[in-house]
């Protein structure tokens, strides 16, 4: 049975509302290409309906920036129990609205649930500093709220990155507007009511349901806007950084994606490195943005790495993401689908050779077969390019410095991994390579005390770890003479 729909409103200033202008855009299951709802289409109208409640709710004498600290906290613990409260709910109706397999859904919804106690603790340890200046000076620093922010989601796993930018952005003291990816609106209304139930304040948060082109371009050029936080593709964050500059100078958080490294050794386990090669671009059908889309595999073991691997893509099971033993769901709407097996024929035209996988399954939903390519080169497009799909691309090395170069030339830099059994081989590659992320006979390892965030296009600061809420502050420094009259 489908989850309940309760919200397919704006939720602004604590209230839910419908769109200005009235228009409503459909949301649909990737499962079978239903619609689900009808939802809300806000644009500049609601953007700034939505920052101008954001914008009050911040005022140095509102109810919000009043609020202890310790105060924010319990709130935002409040707010991870009515979240624990109704996970399975949640996890249902992610799973409904993107694909996701729901056990993967509940448990990231448990993992959310972490986040937003990591970040309620954070609240009260945001603290400046006594700072010995020249002179008969005494300075300190104080660390206050940017101010508005605009959180832009991406579709792949909604809850997650909603909890992890809301609780962050208010544990720091600031309002948010939250723009949902269209293809996935769903959880986030849901979320917002919680935020409501729990006792947080009118306009603090707000949620804008719509389009990129409409409310969020209105977002990210909003002069009332101090910060944007925003994860999804290099093409839009490099549109969000640009325009941010153009109203004011505000701060800005990307998270990008990535085209992550695998390694694998000669001396790895293959029992263990095999499945988390596998779940590592296959888990949530590849759309993933620390998705293990290249794997390298040293020569010593390489065939027999290529036969497992090939095994374990085949038997993986593959249906409607509700039903039990199902691990692979459909990618996320028909657009995606089509993008990804335009990939993989990519794949076969540039000399990979298929081994598995490859085609729609069916025609009904957006379902692809996990698919395995070997014998793939540095310079093919499946090699260079995010797919974001249920693609599994092998290559063969030879030496740790090879490969480490090899791994290293890409644009991208968010995630890496290694197998290997020899901690000399994993600290050098941990050192020399490129990425926010290294897991080493691990892959996807990823806690609420962990910064998160890549290197060169892969985005610019990071999020999660006990320094995330500084993102979401301004220092000011104080100065006061200490001369003595004469």
């Amino acid at each position: 049975m489908a989850p309940l729909v309760k919200y397919t409103t704006l939720f602004i200033n604590n209230q839910w509302v419908d769109a200005k202008s009235g228009k409503t855009f459909e949301t649909f299951s990737p499962n079978d290409g239903s619609v689900i709802a009808r939802v809300s289409e806000g644009d500049k109208a609601d953007i700034d309906l939505a920052v101008s409640a954001a914008k009050a709710a911040f005022h140095r004498n509102s109810e919000w920036r009043l609020l202890d600290a310790s105060a924010r906290g319990r709130l935002l613990n409040k707010f991870a129990e009515l979240v624990e409260r109704d996970i399975q709910y949640l996890g249902e109706l992610e799973s409904y609205n993107n694909g996701m397999v729901l056990g993967m859904a509940v448990g990231i919804v448990q993992k959310s649930i972490n986040g937003a106690r990591y970040a309620a603790s954070l609240a009260d340890k945001i603290q400046g500093d006594t700072i010995p200046a020249d002179g008969d000076l005494f300075s300190y620093t104080l660390k206050q709220p940017v101010g508005v922010c605009g959180l832009i989601l991406p579709w792949n796993a909604p809850i997650l990155m909603f909890i992890n930018k809301v609780c962050t952005a208010l544990a720091a003291g600031c309002t948010v507007v939250v723009k949902p990816a269209e293809q996935t609106p769903l959880t986030s209304l849901a979320l917002a009511a919680l935020l409501k139930e729990a006792g947080v304040p009118a306009g603090v948060v707000n949620v804008v349901t719509g389009f990129g082109p409409g409310a969020g371009t209105s977002l990210t050029h909003h002069p009332d806007v101090a910060k944007i936080s925003f994860t999804g593709s290099l093409e839009v964050g490099k549109h969000i950084q640009q325009a941010a500059g153009k109203t004011n100078l505000k701060r800005v958080t990307l998270e990008l994606g990535g085209k992550s490294p695998l390694v694998i050794m000669n001396d790895a386990d293959l029992k263990l490195a095999v499945p988390f090669a596998a779940r590592g671009v296959f888990g949530n059908q590849g759309q993933m943005c620390f998705a293990a889309s290249r794997l390298f595999v040293q020569s010593g073991i390489y065939e027999q790495f290529v036969e497992e691997a090939v095994e374990f893509a085949k038997n993986i099971k593959v249906g409607n993401p509700v039903d039990p033993g199902v691990e692979h769901g459909p990618q996320v709407d028909r657009e995606m689908m089509a993008k990804v097996l335009g990939y993989i024929e990519k794949g076969k035209q540039e000399g990979a050779k298929l081994m598995c996988g490859g085609k729609r399954i069916g025609s009904t939903g957006y379902f692809i077969e996990p698919t395995v390519f070997v014998d793939v080169q540095d310079d093919m497009i499946i090699a260079r390019e995010e797919i974001f799909g249920p693609v599994q691309s092998i290559f063969k090395f030879e030496t740790l410095d090879e490969v480490i170069e090899r791994a290293n030339n890409t644009n991208y830099g968010l995630a890496s991994g290694i197998f290997t059994n020899n901690i000399n081989n994993a600290l050098h590659f941990a050192r020399h390579v490129e990425a926010g992320n290294v897991w080493i006979n691990t892959y996807l390892a990823s806690t609420a005390q962990t910064p998160f965030g890549g290197f060169k296009d892969s985005g610019v600061g990071r999020e999660k770890g006990i320094d995330c809420v500084d993102e979401y502050l301004e220092v000011k420094t104080v100065t006061i003479s200490l001369q003595k009259e004469f």
